[in-house]
C-alpha cells in the first residue's frame, strides 16, 4: 500500500512506522489516523517488532491537527475524530508484539497519547512530552487521560494534564513515563538494539507476557496471578518452549519460530 503521511519499512523483523508530515510538525490529522491504522493492520507474523517515530528532526508528533480540528462545529464528528484515534491507538496497544517510541522531538498531545500507547517509550535530549489540550478548551481525546494515569499515577496525571504544561525528556524520565534519555543520534540505534535483545528470545513467550501483564494489570494481585499460571502453562508443549531448553541443555542459541 502506498501511503501518504507515514513510511512503513521493514529490517527483517523489526517494522519501523513513521509519521512522516515534518512540515506539520507531523501533527494527526484524519487522513494520518486512517493510514496510520491501516499500517499496523499490514503488520504480518513476520513483524516481531516494532518501532514507531516522528519524520525530521523537531517532532515525534507535534499533536493532532489542530487547523482541521478547529474546523470540527458539533459533537457527533468530534466523537468520530476521538473514535478513529481511540482505534488505531487500541490497534497498536493490543498487537502481540512489542512496540517501542522513539521519541525524538515534540510529543505533545495525540502524539504523547501515541507514544503512552506503545510498550515503552525512548526519548531524545531534545524531546518534550504532555498534554496541553486544556489550553485549547478540550481535553485529551485519545487516550491520554487513561493511559497517562495508569503510568505515572493519579495526581503527576492530573498535575499535567490541568497544567497544560509539557515536560523535557529528564523530567519524563524521572517520572516514569520514559525509560531512557538519548542523545538524539543514537536514539534509533538505540532502539533497534533493544529490539535486537528481543528477537534473540521466544516470540511466542513474549507475546504470552505481554498478555499476561496487560490483562493482570487491572486486577487484583490473586487474579492477576491466576493469569500467569495459566500462561506458564500454556506455553509447555510448545515448540518454542521444547526448542528453548533443548537449547539451554545443549549449551546453543535457540532457533524460536513463534509456534
Amino acid at each position: 500500500m502506498t501511503y501518504e503521511n507515514i513510511r512503513l519499512e521493514h529490517d527483517g523483523a523489526v517494522a519501523t512506522l513513521t509519521i512522516d508530515r515534518p512540515k506539520a510538525l507531523n501533527a494527526l490529522n484524519n487522513k494520518t489516523l486512517q493510514e496510520f491504522e491501516a499500517a499496523v493492520k499490514s503488520l504480518g507474523a513476520d513483524t516481531r517488532v516494532l518501532i514507531v517515530t516522528g519524520g525530521g528532526e523537531k517532532a515525534f508528533v507535534a499533536g493532532a491537527d489542530i487547523a482541521e480540528m478547529s474546523s470540527i462545529a458539533e459533537h457527533p464528528e468530534a466523537q468520530k475524530f476521538a473514535e478513529l484515534g481511540h482505534r488505531a491507538f487500541a490497534l497498536l496497544e493490543s498487537l502481540a508484539i512489542p512496540t517501542i517510541a522513539a521519541v525524538n522531538g515534540f510529543a505533545l498531545g495525540g502524539g504523547c497519547e501515541l507514544a503512552l500507547a506503545c510498550d515503552f517509550i525512548y526519548a531524545s535530549e531534545k524531546a518534550q512530552l504532555g498534554l496541553p489540550e486544556v489550553g485549547l478548551g478540550v481535553i485529551p481525546g485519545f487516550g491520554g487521560t487513561q493511559r497517562l494515569t495508569r503510568i505515572v499515577g493519579r495526581a503527576r496525571a492530573k498535575e499535567l494534564i490541568f497544567t497544560g504544561g509539557r515536560i523535557d525528556a529528564a523530567k519524563a524520565k524521572e517520572i516514569g513515563l520514559v525509560l531512557e534519555v538519548l542523545p538524539a543520534a543514537e536514539l534509533l540505534a538505540h532502539c533497534r538494539s533493544v529490539a535486537a535483545k528481543m528477537l534473540k528470545n521466544s516470540p511466542l513467550a513474549i507475546s504470552t507476557a505481554k498478555r499476561v501483564i496487560e490483562q493482570g494489570a487491572d486486577k487484583d494481585l490473586g487474579e492477576a496471578n491466576t493469569l500467569e499460571r495459566q500462561g506458564f502453562a500454556e506455553l509447555f508443549g510448545s515448540e518454542d518452549q521444547r526448542e528453548g531448553m533443548k537449547a539451554f541443555l545443549e549449551k546453543r542459541p535457540a532457533v524460536f519460530t513463534g509456534k
